[in-house]
């Protein structure tokens, strides 16, 4: 029994770490199960920092696509043309994929014109704007897949809504719940020596604020971006709280020039963390500020206040049951939130259903049936 699970970028080793460790453990078990990790990217990628793989306990890649360009579309076609070499040189009998990805959308139809069992995970995630790229992709990726592994009712209706038929979509939880679960102790082990570092902002249990930014078309809106900042600024310099911005790449560079420029005291930026480090600060917060949907997730299993740089979120149970509150990229209405916040004015949260850390457990058997229902018929 081989299955293939494909990792797009850093934010799907994290979703399908779960699903690799409870395979190894399956075959310590004396299973039949042999998987292979295949990243579309390439080996000195340098978003994937040296302890990614150890934090997770998992193995790196067994192959690299080595995919990498600017343009989507190129993009696309050189994972379809090296994904297939590669589904040719090795048997596979169920492909796995993850998120809403241009790799993971190229994967997904090299997959079913090998007329080969696909598996997607988070299926069922929609924004609802056609304009989107990966709004696209979701959909060709979801019309796809054979088994669509939902993390929500709400996911589970969308599909269903679409067509979907429901002996292919199944409500497994929330797969990133299963690492937090694992991590947990992990994680504090990994803050003590954060808290010691004598280059790391000084923190208290609870009392500072964390800033995560990714998103490009916020990024690249400078004026946004600087109301947005010096909004965060005003409302937590003058309730004397630290926010601590452990930004990537462009996010560091942009923030950066904005902080400079308009004087902003409140804000700390820091080098990027790694994956535990990254879950100890989140975790002790008094509040996050985030435009990630899987910052947010986290953030509800946590109990931390949540607070979206977005009109919309793909993950509205974190909203409709969780920790979670949108303030699009309304300056005032994030100033407004951010001092509910501070003043411990938050809203009740529960944690939605099936976040019970056994997703990897149901998506893998799940996998396992429908390959020996295949082979039996």
């Amino acid at each position: 029994m081989e299955i293939c699970i494909v990792s797009g970028a850093r934010p799907n080793f994290i979703k399908v770490a779960p699903l690799i460790r409870r395979m190894d453990n399956l075959r310590q078990s004396g299973s039949s199960i042999r998987y292979s990790l295949v990243y579309t990217g390439c080996k000195n990628d340098p978003t994937l920092e040296g302890t990614l793989f150890d934090d997770l306990s998992i193995h790196r890649p067994d192959v690299y696509l080595g995919a990498d360009c600017e343009s989507l579309n190129e993009l696309t076609g050189q994972v379809m043309s090296r994904f297939e070499v590669y589904l040719q040189q090795y048997p596979t009998d169920a492909v796995v994929v993850v998120d809403d990805l241009a790799s993971t959308m190229a994967t997904a139809i090299v997959t079913k014109k090998q007329g080969i069992l696909l598996a997607h995970i988070a299926a069922g995630t929609r924004s609802f704007d056609i304009n989107m790229p990966k709004e696209i992709n979701r959909l060709v990726i979801d019309g796809l897949s054979d088994l669509l592994f939902t993390a929500g009712i709400s996911n589970n209706s969308i599909a269903n809504r679409e067509g979907a038929e429901l002996s292919k979509v199944y409500m497994v939880g929330n797969i990133l719940i299963d690492n937090l679960r694992f991590c947990r102790q992990r994680f504090e082990d990994a803050g003590k020596d954060l808290v010691k570092s004598p280059t790391f902002p000084t923190i208290k249990d609870g009392k500072y604020l964390v800033l995560t930014l990714n998103r490009k078309q916020l990024l690249a809106n400078e004026e946004k971006m600087e109301a947005l900042l010096q909004a965060i600024d005003a409302e937590a310099t003058s309730m004397g709280t630290t926010v601590i911005a452990p930004l990537r790449s462009r996010a560091q560079e942009t923030v950066a020039q904005i902080a400079s420029k308009r004087n902003l005291k409140a804000l700390r930026l820091t080098r990027p963390l790694d994956y535990l480090e990254f879950g100890f600060l989140t975790a002790h917060a008094h509040g996050i500020i985030t435009d990630s949907g899987n910052v947010a997730e986290e953030a509800t299993f946590n109990g931390v206040p949540c607070i979206t740089l977005n009109s919309y979120t793909e993950h509205i149970e974190t909203v409709k049951v969780g920790t979670n509150v949108l303030v699009g990229e309304n300056p005032d209405l994030l100033q407004t939130t951010l001092s509910d916040l501070l003043q411990d004015k938050w809203k009740k949260a529960a944690i939605p259903e099936r976040w019970d850390g056994r997703t990897a457990e149901r998506i893998v058997s799940t996998i396992i049936d429908q390959i020996q229902k295949q082979e039996e018929a």
